[in-house]
């Protein structure tokens, strides 16, 4: 089947039966790598189809949130899924993605495949091994038992990530990972910590209660109606969905921020209407294309306890265009007018979390205890605040990523990122993303080089000169 083919294939008004004729089509072709049937559930993955993109093919029984597992899983791994076309209405759940990598390449390793087929197909059951994706991320099981998973929420300020783990270390805890998201001037952060001493869970009960309570007067604010909330996590969740039900919890949709750096452009145009032939609500949302943007819509409505019969994506293009047709749990569509405006809000909160605000900096360096907090004070002693972050550690490497904006949400002066990035050294932390740092920095060199150049023909000359006179 060409490429072309899947373009004409309107899947959200097919029938089951049309669908699962299409399904039959694509299975006729070759595959390079397919997964057999385990109990009721099929996965097959397919690198001839399509010239540009991995064909990954789910065929199983329905179950609400079946398509948020499927995602999630494809998302985990750092593919981008550039077209979707989804049918579960009924007893059957069909789906077909196209997708690749981040770089654009088609999924051609055999350890991935195979990390796929066990995570969704016919090898459920075995234990899942490691992969690494192709950001450099391991991707695999995790123990809840090998970390302590520390949950905050709670209004955002400037300095506020460099004190919460000023805590943690002054309390002899050591940050392994750390996933940070901002919106509407509220914050959720989600922690995984050791023991500084056993390199385990923290299992002090004193000490957990101060760091409880040491977090709760952090997160504290005079002018804040709510009240901030720190949990320990009892189970091993995906950390993004995590931030996403956090955040909603919290009700960041309701909030405003004056200093967003979305512009007016940018902003998801989002509409919904009832479909009465079909008994569905049809949601379309326009917006900017980027990575996870279809996992970030699919989990809002999974997590609002909406079931999404059909959809289709398309993301091929400066642009995404996705549209889904919902019903409640309960069977219902979306009849009123609130109910449509607060879905609107949360589909609209969920798509700007991710957006990338401020400047990317990038730290790579030895790991050691204390390393975030001695980063992070940093940034808040020369006015800069942290928009996003994203902290994990690679064997004895730390590699993170901080979105940083000033103290008041705009933009950075050159002088301030050049002063923080000479405290903390030029080779372990990189200015992404910010072309006249960029320009800046390779004049400064040049300057040098020249300089330096200059320097060494001045004092050539003096030598020649002085052993001339000698002569």
């Amino acid at each position: 089947m060409k490429r072309e083919d899947f373009d004409s294939l309107d899947i959200i008004v097919a029938p089951q039966q049309q669908l699962r004729m299409i399904m039959k089509r694509i299975r006729s072709i070759p595959i390079t790598y397919a997964a057999g049937l385990h109990g009721d559930f099929e996965v097959a993955i397919d690198n001839h189809s399509c010239g540009k993109c991995t064909l990954v093919m789910v065929d199983s029984a329905n179950k609400h949130g079946i398509l948020l597992e499927v995602v999630q899983v494809l998302t985990e791994l750092d593919l981008t899924i550039w077209k979707a076309y989804i049918s579960s209405d009924g007893g059957w759940f069909m789906d077909v993605f196209h997708v690749t990598d981040q770089h654009g390449h088609k999924l051609t390793d055999e350890h991935m495949v195979d990390f796929i087929e066990r995570s969704l197909g016919a090898k459920r059951a075995i234990a899942t091994l490691e992969v690494q994706t192709c950001l450099g991320r391991t991707v695999g099981v995790q123990s809840i038992a090998e970390h302590t998973v520390i949950e905050l929420t709670g209004a955002d300020r400037p300095g506020l990530l460099s004190e919460i783990s000023a805590v943690l270390t002054n309390l002899r805890c050591n940050i392994v990972a750390a996933q940070l998201w901002t919106h509407n001037r509220r914050v959720a952060c989600v922690l995984y910590v050791v023991d500084e001493f056993t390199g385990g869970p923290v299992e002090d009960m004193q000490r957990l209660c101060a760091i409880k309570e040491q977090f709760c007067n952090i997160l504290r604010s005079s002018d804040d109606n709510k009240a901030p909330k720190v949990d320990f996590s009892m189970g091993l969740t995906h950390t993004e969905r995590r931030l996403h039900q956090m955040l909603f919890a919290d009700r960041d949709y309701e909030g405003s921020s004056p200093h967003s750096s979305i512009s007016y452009r940018d902003r998801p145009e989002i509409s919904i209407k009832n479909c009465a032939d079909k008994g569905y609500s049809m949601v379309n949302i326009c917006s900017r294309g980027r990575p996870k943007l279809f996992f970030d819509t699919v989990c809002t409505l999974t997590d609002m306890q909406y079931v999404v019969f059909h959809a289709t994506m398309d993301s091929e293009g400066p642009f995404s265009m996705q549209v889904y047709y919902i019903r409640h749990m309960d069977g219902c569509t979306l009849d009123t007018e609130g109910e449509r405006q607060r879905v609107t809000k949360c589909l609209e909160a969920a798509i700007n979390r991710r957006v990338s605000q401020g400047i990317r900096l990038e730290l790579y360096t030895t790991d050691r205890v204390g390393l975030l907090s001695d980063v992070t004070r940093v940034f808040h002693e020369n006015g800069l605040s942290v928009e996003r972050a994203d902290v994990t550690t690679q064997g004895t490497k730390a590699v993170n990523t901080f979105y940083v904006s000033n103290a008041s949400g705009g933009p950075i002066e050159m002088e301030v990122l050049q002063a923080t990035q000479n405290e903390i050294g030029q080779q372990v932390l990189n200015v992404k993303g910010c072309p006249d740092f960029q320009t800046r920095y390779a004049t400064d060199v040049l300057q040098k080089k020249s300089f330096s150049f200059g320097n060494l023909i001045k004092s050539q000359w003096e030598w020649f000169s002085s052993n001339l006179g000698l002569v």
